[in-house]
């Protein structure tokens, strides 16, 4: 009986509605009818996301155009949050989950506490962003923490943040005193049980030889947490390959048309493209299995077939010892095992076998 997890598949809708509810709606839709698990946008007041003078990212600039600062972008690309309840009551019509990343303090409320949001995904952006996290863990909320362009350390620090707000605590000022706190059986306790890291490389697209898929089990042993994938990659390979490598989550950006002005829509899927992964992913879901190694119901019914029996050669006479002349090993294998050819050699026949006769 196969005992695989059910992978869970983020849409990762982002900015790619480039700050339209209508193409943001037609993106739940689209995702929905894709078969993800959730769809997930991004939540942020621009001006409390960057400085009025912070440049775009060499990606932006690539895949957007040089169009001036990452403010005037995110100008262009926020979704204001009067437009959220719209999509989460599609998100709701269709069955899909709503999901979305903040990016300041009060973006995080406001999902949090407006739109009553239980999980908390927080980008590879905001993994040192202590305050965030914090904040986030102090309400409870489950999180899923991208961990792209960060060490094992900086993520040590980040679970020592979030174990701290999840106990209650306040941070202390030295980093020494914030990461005592992982030393607490209780500490991971409530890691274990809200905590989901994804490996991620955060360039768009991301180049296959950067990607680095083993560092997932390199999360695994080192924190003992749920650890997934978020894929920057083009096509639907790698994320493919995160699930049989044993990814809980995946996720993926999407764009109704990859043709469109925004930084995401390069390394994004289209619709079709998302069907794909999601349907090739439930076969490796399936694949999977468990861990024992012993013939399954379908190959039980094919033994017979496919294996051999030590068989007879020609005409044996009762009596006759057995010998390398007149024992031979064909299909089918409803007789002697051909592991027992050497245990035989020698020894008399019991009774008469015909040539081609099954040695029982």
């Amino acid at each position: 009986m196969s005992t695989s997890t059910h992978v869970t598949i983020i849409a990762e809708a982002g900015v790619n509605h480039n700050g339209d509810l209508r193409r943001a709606l037609a993106m739940v839709d689209a995702a929905a009818e894709a078969g993800a698990d959730a769809v997930k946008f991004q939540t942020f007041r621009p001006e409390a996301l960057v400085t009025a003078g912070a440049p775009q990212a060499e990606y932006q600039r690539r895949n957007d155009g040089d169009r001036g600062s990452q403010l005037a972008m995110l100008r262009r690309l926020a979704l204001p949050e009067a437009d959220h309840p719209a999509l989460v009551r599609r998100c709701r019509a269709r069955g899909i989950r709503f999901l979305s990343s903040p990016f300041d303090p009060a973006s995080a409320d406001f999902l949090m506490h407006d739109l009553g949001l239980e999980v908390i995904k927080l980008g590879s952006g905001e993994l040192t962003n202590g305050p965030l996290i914090h904040r986030v863990a102090r309400a409870g909320r489950r999180l899923i923490l991208s961990t792209g362009m960060a060490t094992l350390d900086e993520i040590r620090e980040a679970l020592a943040v979030a174990a701290l707000g999840y106990l209650g605590r306040p941070v202390p000022s030295g980093r020494a005193g914030r990461l005592a706190v992982m030393e607490e059986e209780r500490a991971t306790t409530a890691l274990e049980a809200r905590v989901q890291l994804l490996h991620c490389t955060t360039e768009y697209p991301c180049p296959p030889e950067a990607v680095n898929l083993r560092a997932m089990e390199t999360l695994a042993g080192a924190f003992g947490l749920p650890v997934g994938y978020s894929d920057h990659t083009e096509g639907i390979t790698v994320a493919v390959a995160a699930a049989a490598r044993g990814a809980r989550i995946i996720e993926k950006h999407f764009t109704l048309d990859r043709t469109l002005p925004g930084p995401d829509h390069a390394a994004s899927l289209e619709p079709d493209q998302l069907r794909a992964m999601v349907e090739a992913v439930r076969i490796v879901e399936r694949a999977l299995g468990g861990r024992d190694k012993a013939p399954v119901a379908v190959e039980r019914e094919n033994m017979a077939a496919a294996r051999k029996s030590l068989v007879a050669a020609c005409a044996i006479r009762a009596g006759e010892p057995f010998s390398e002349s007149n024992l031979a090993v064909k299909r089918p294998g409803t007789g002697r095992s051909p592991m027992d050819y050497w245990s035989l050699l020698g020894r008399p026949a019991p009774r008469d076998y015909a040539a081609d006769e099954v040695i029982q």
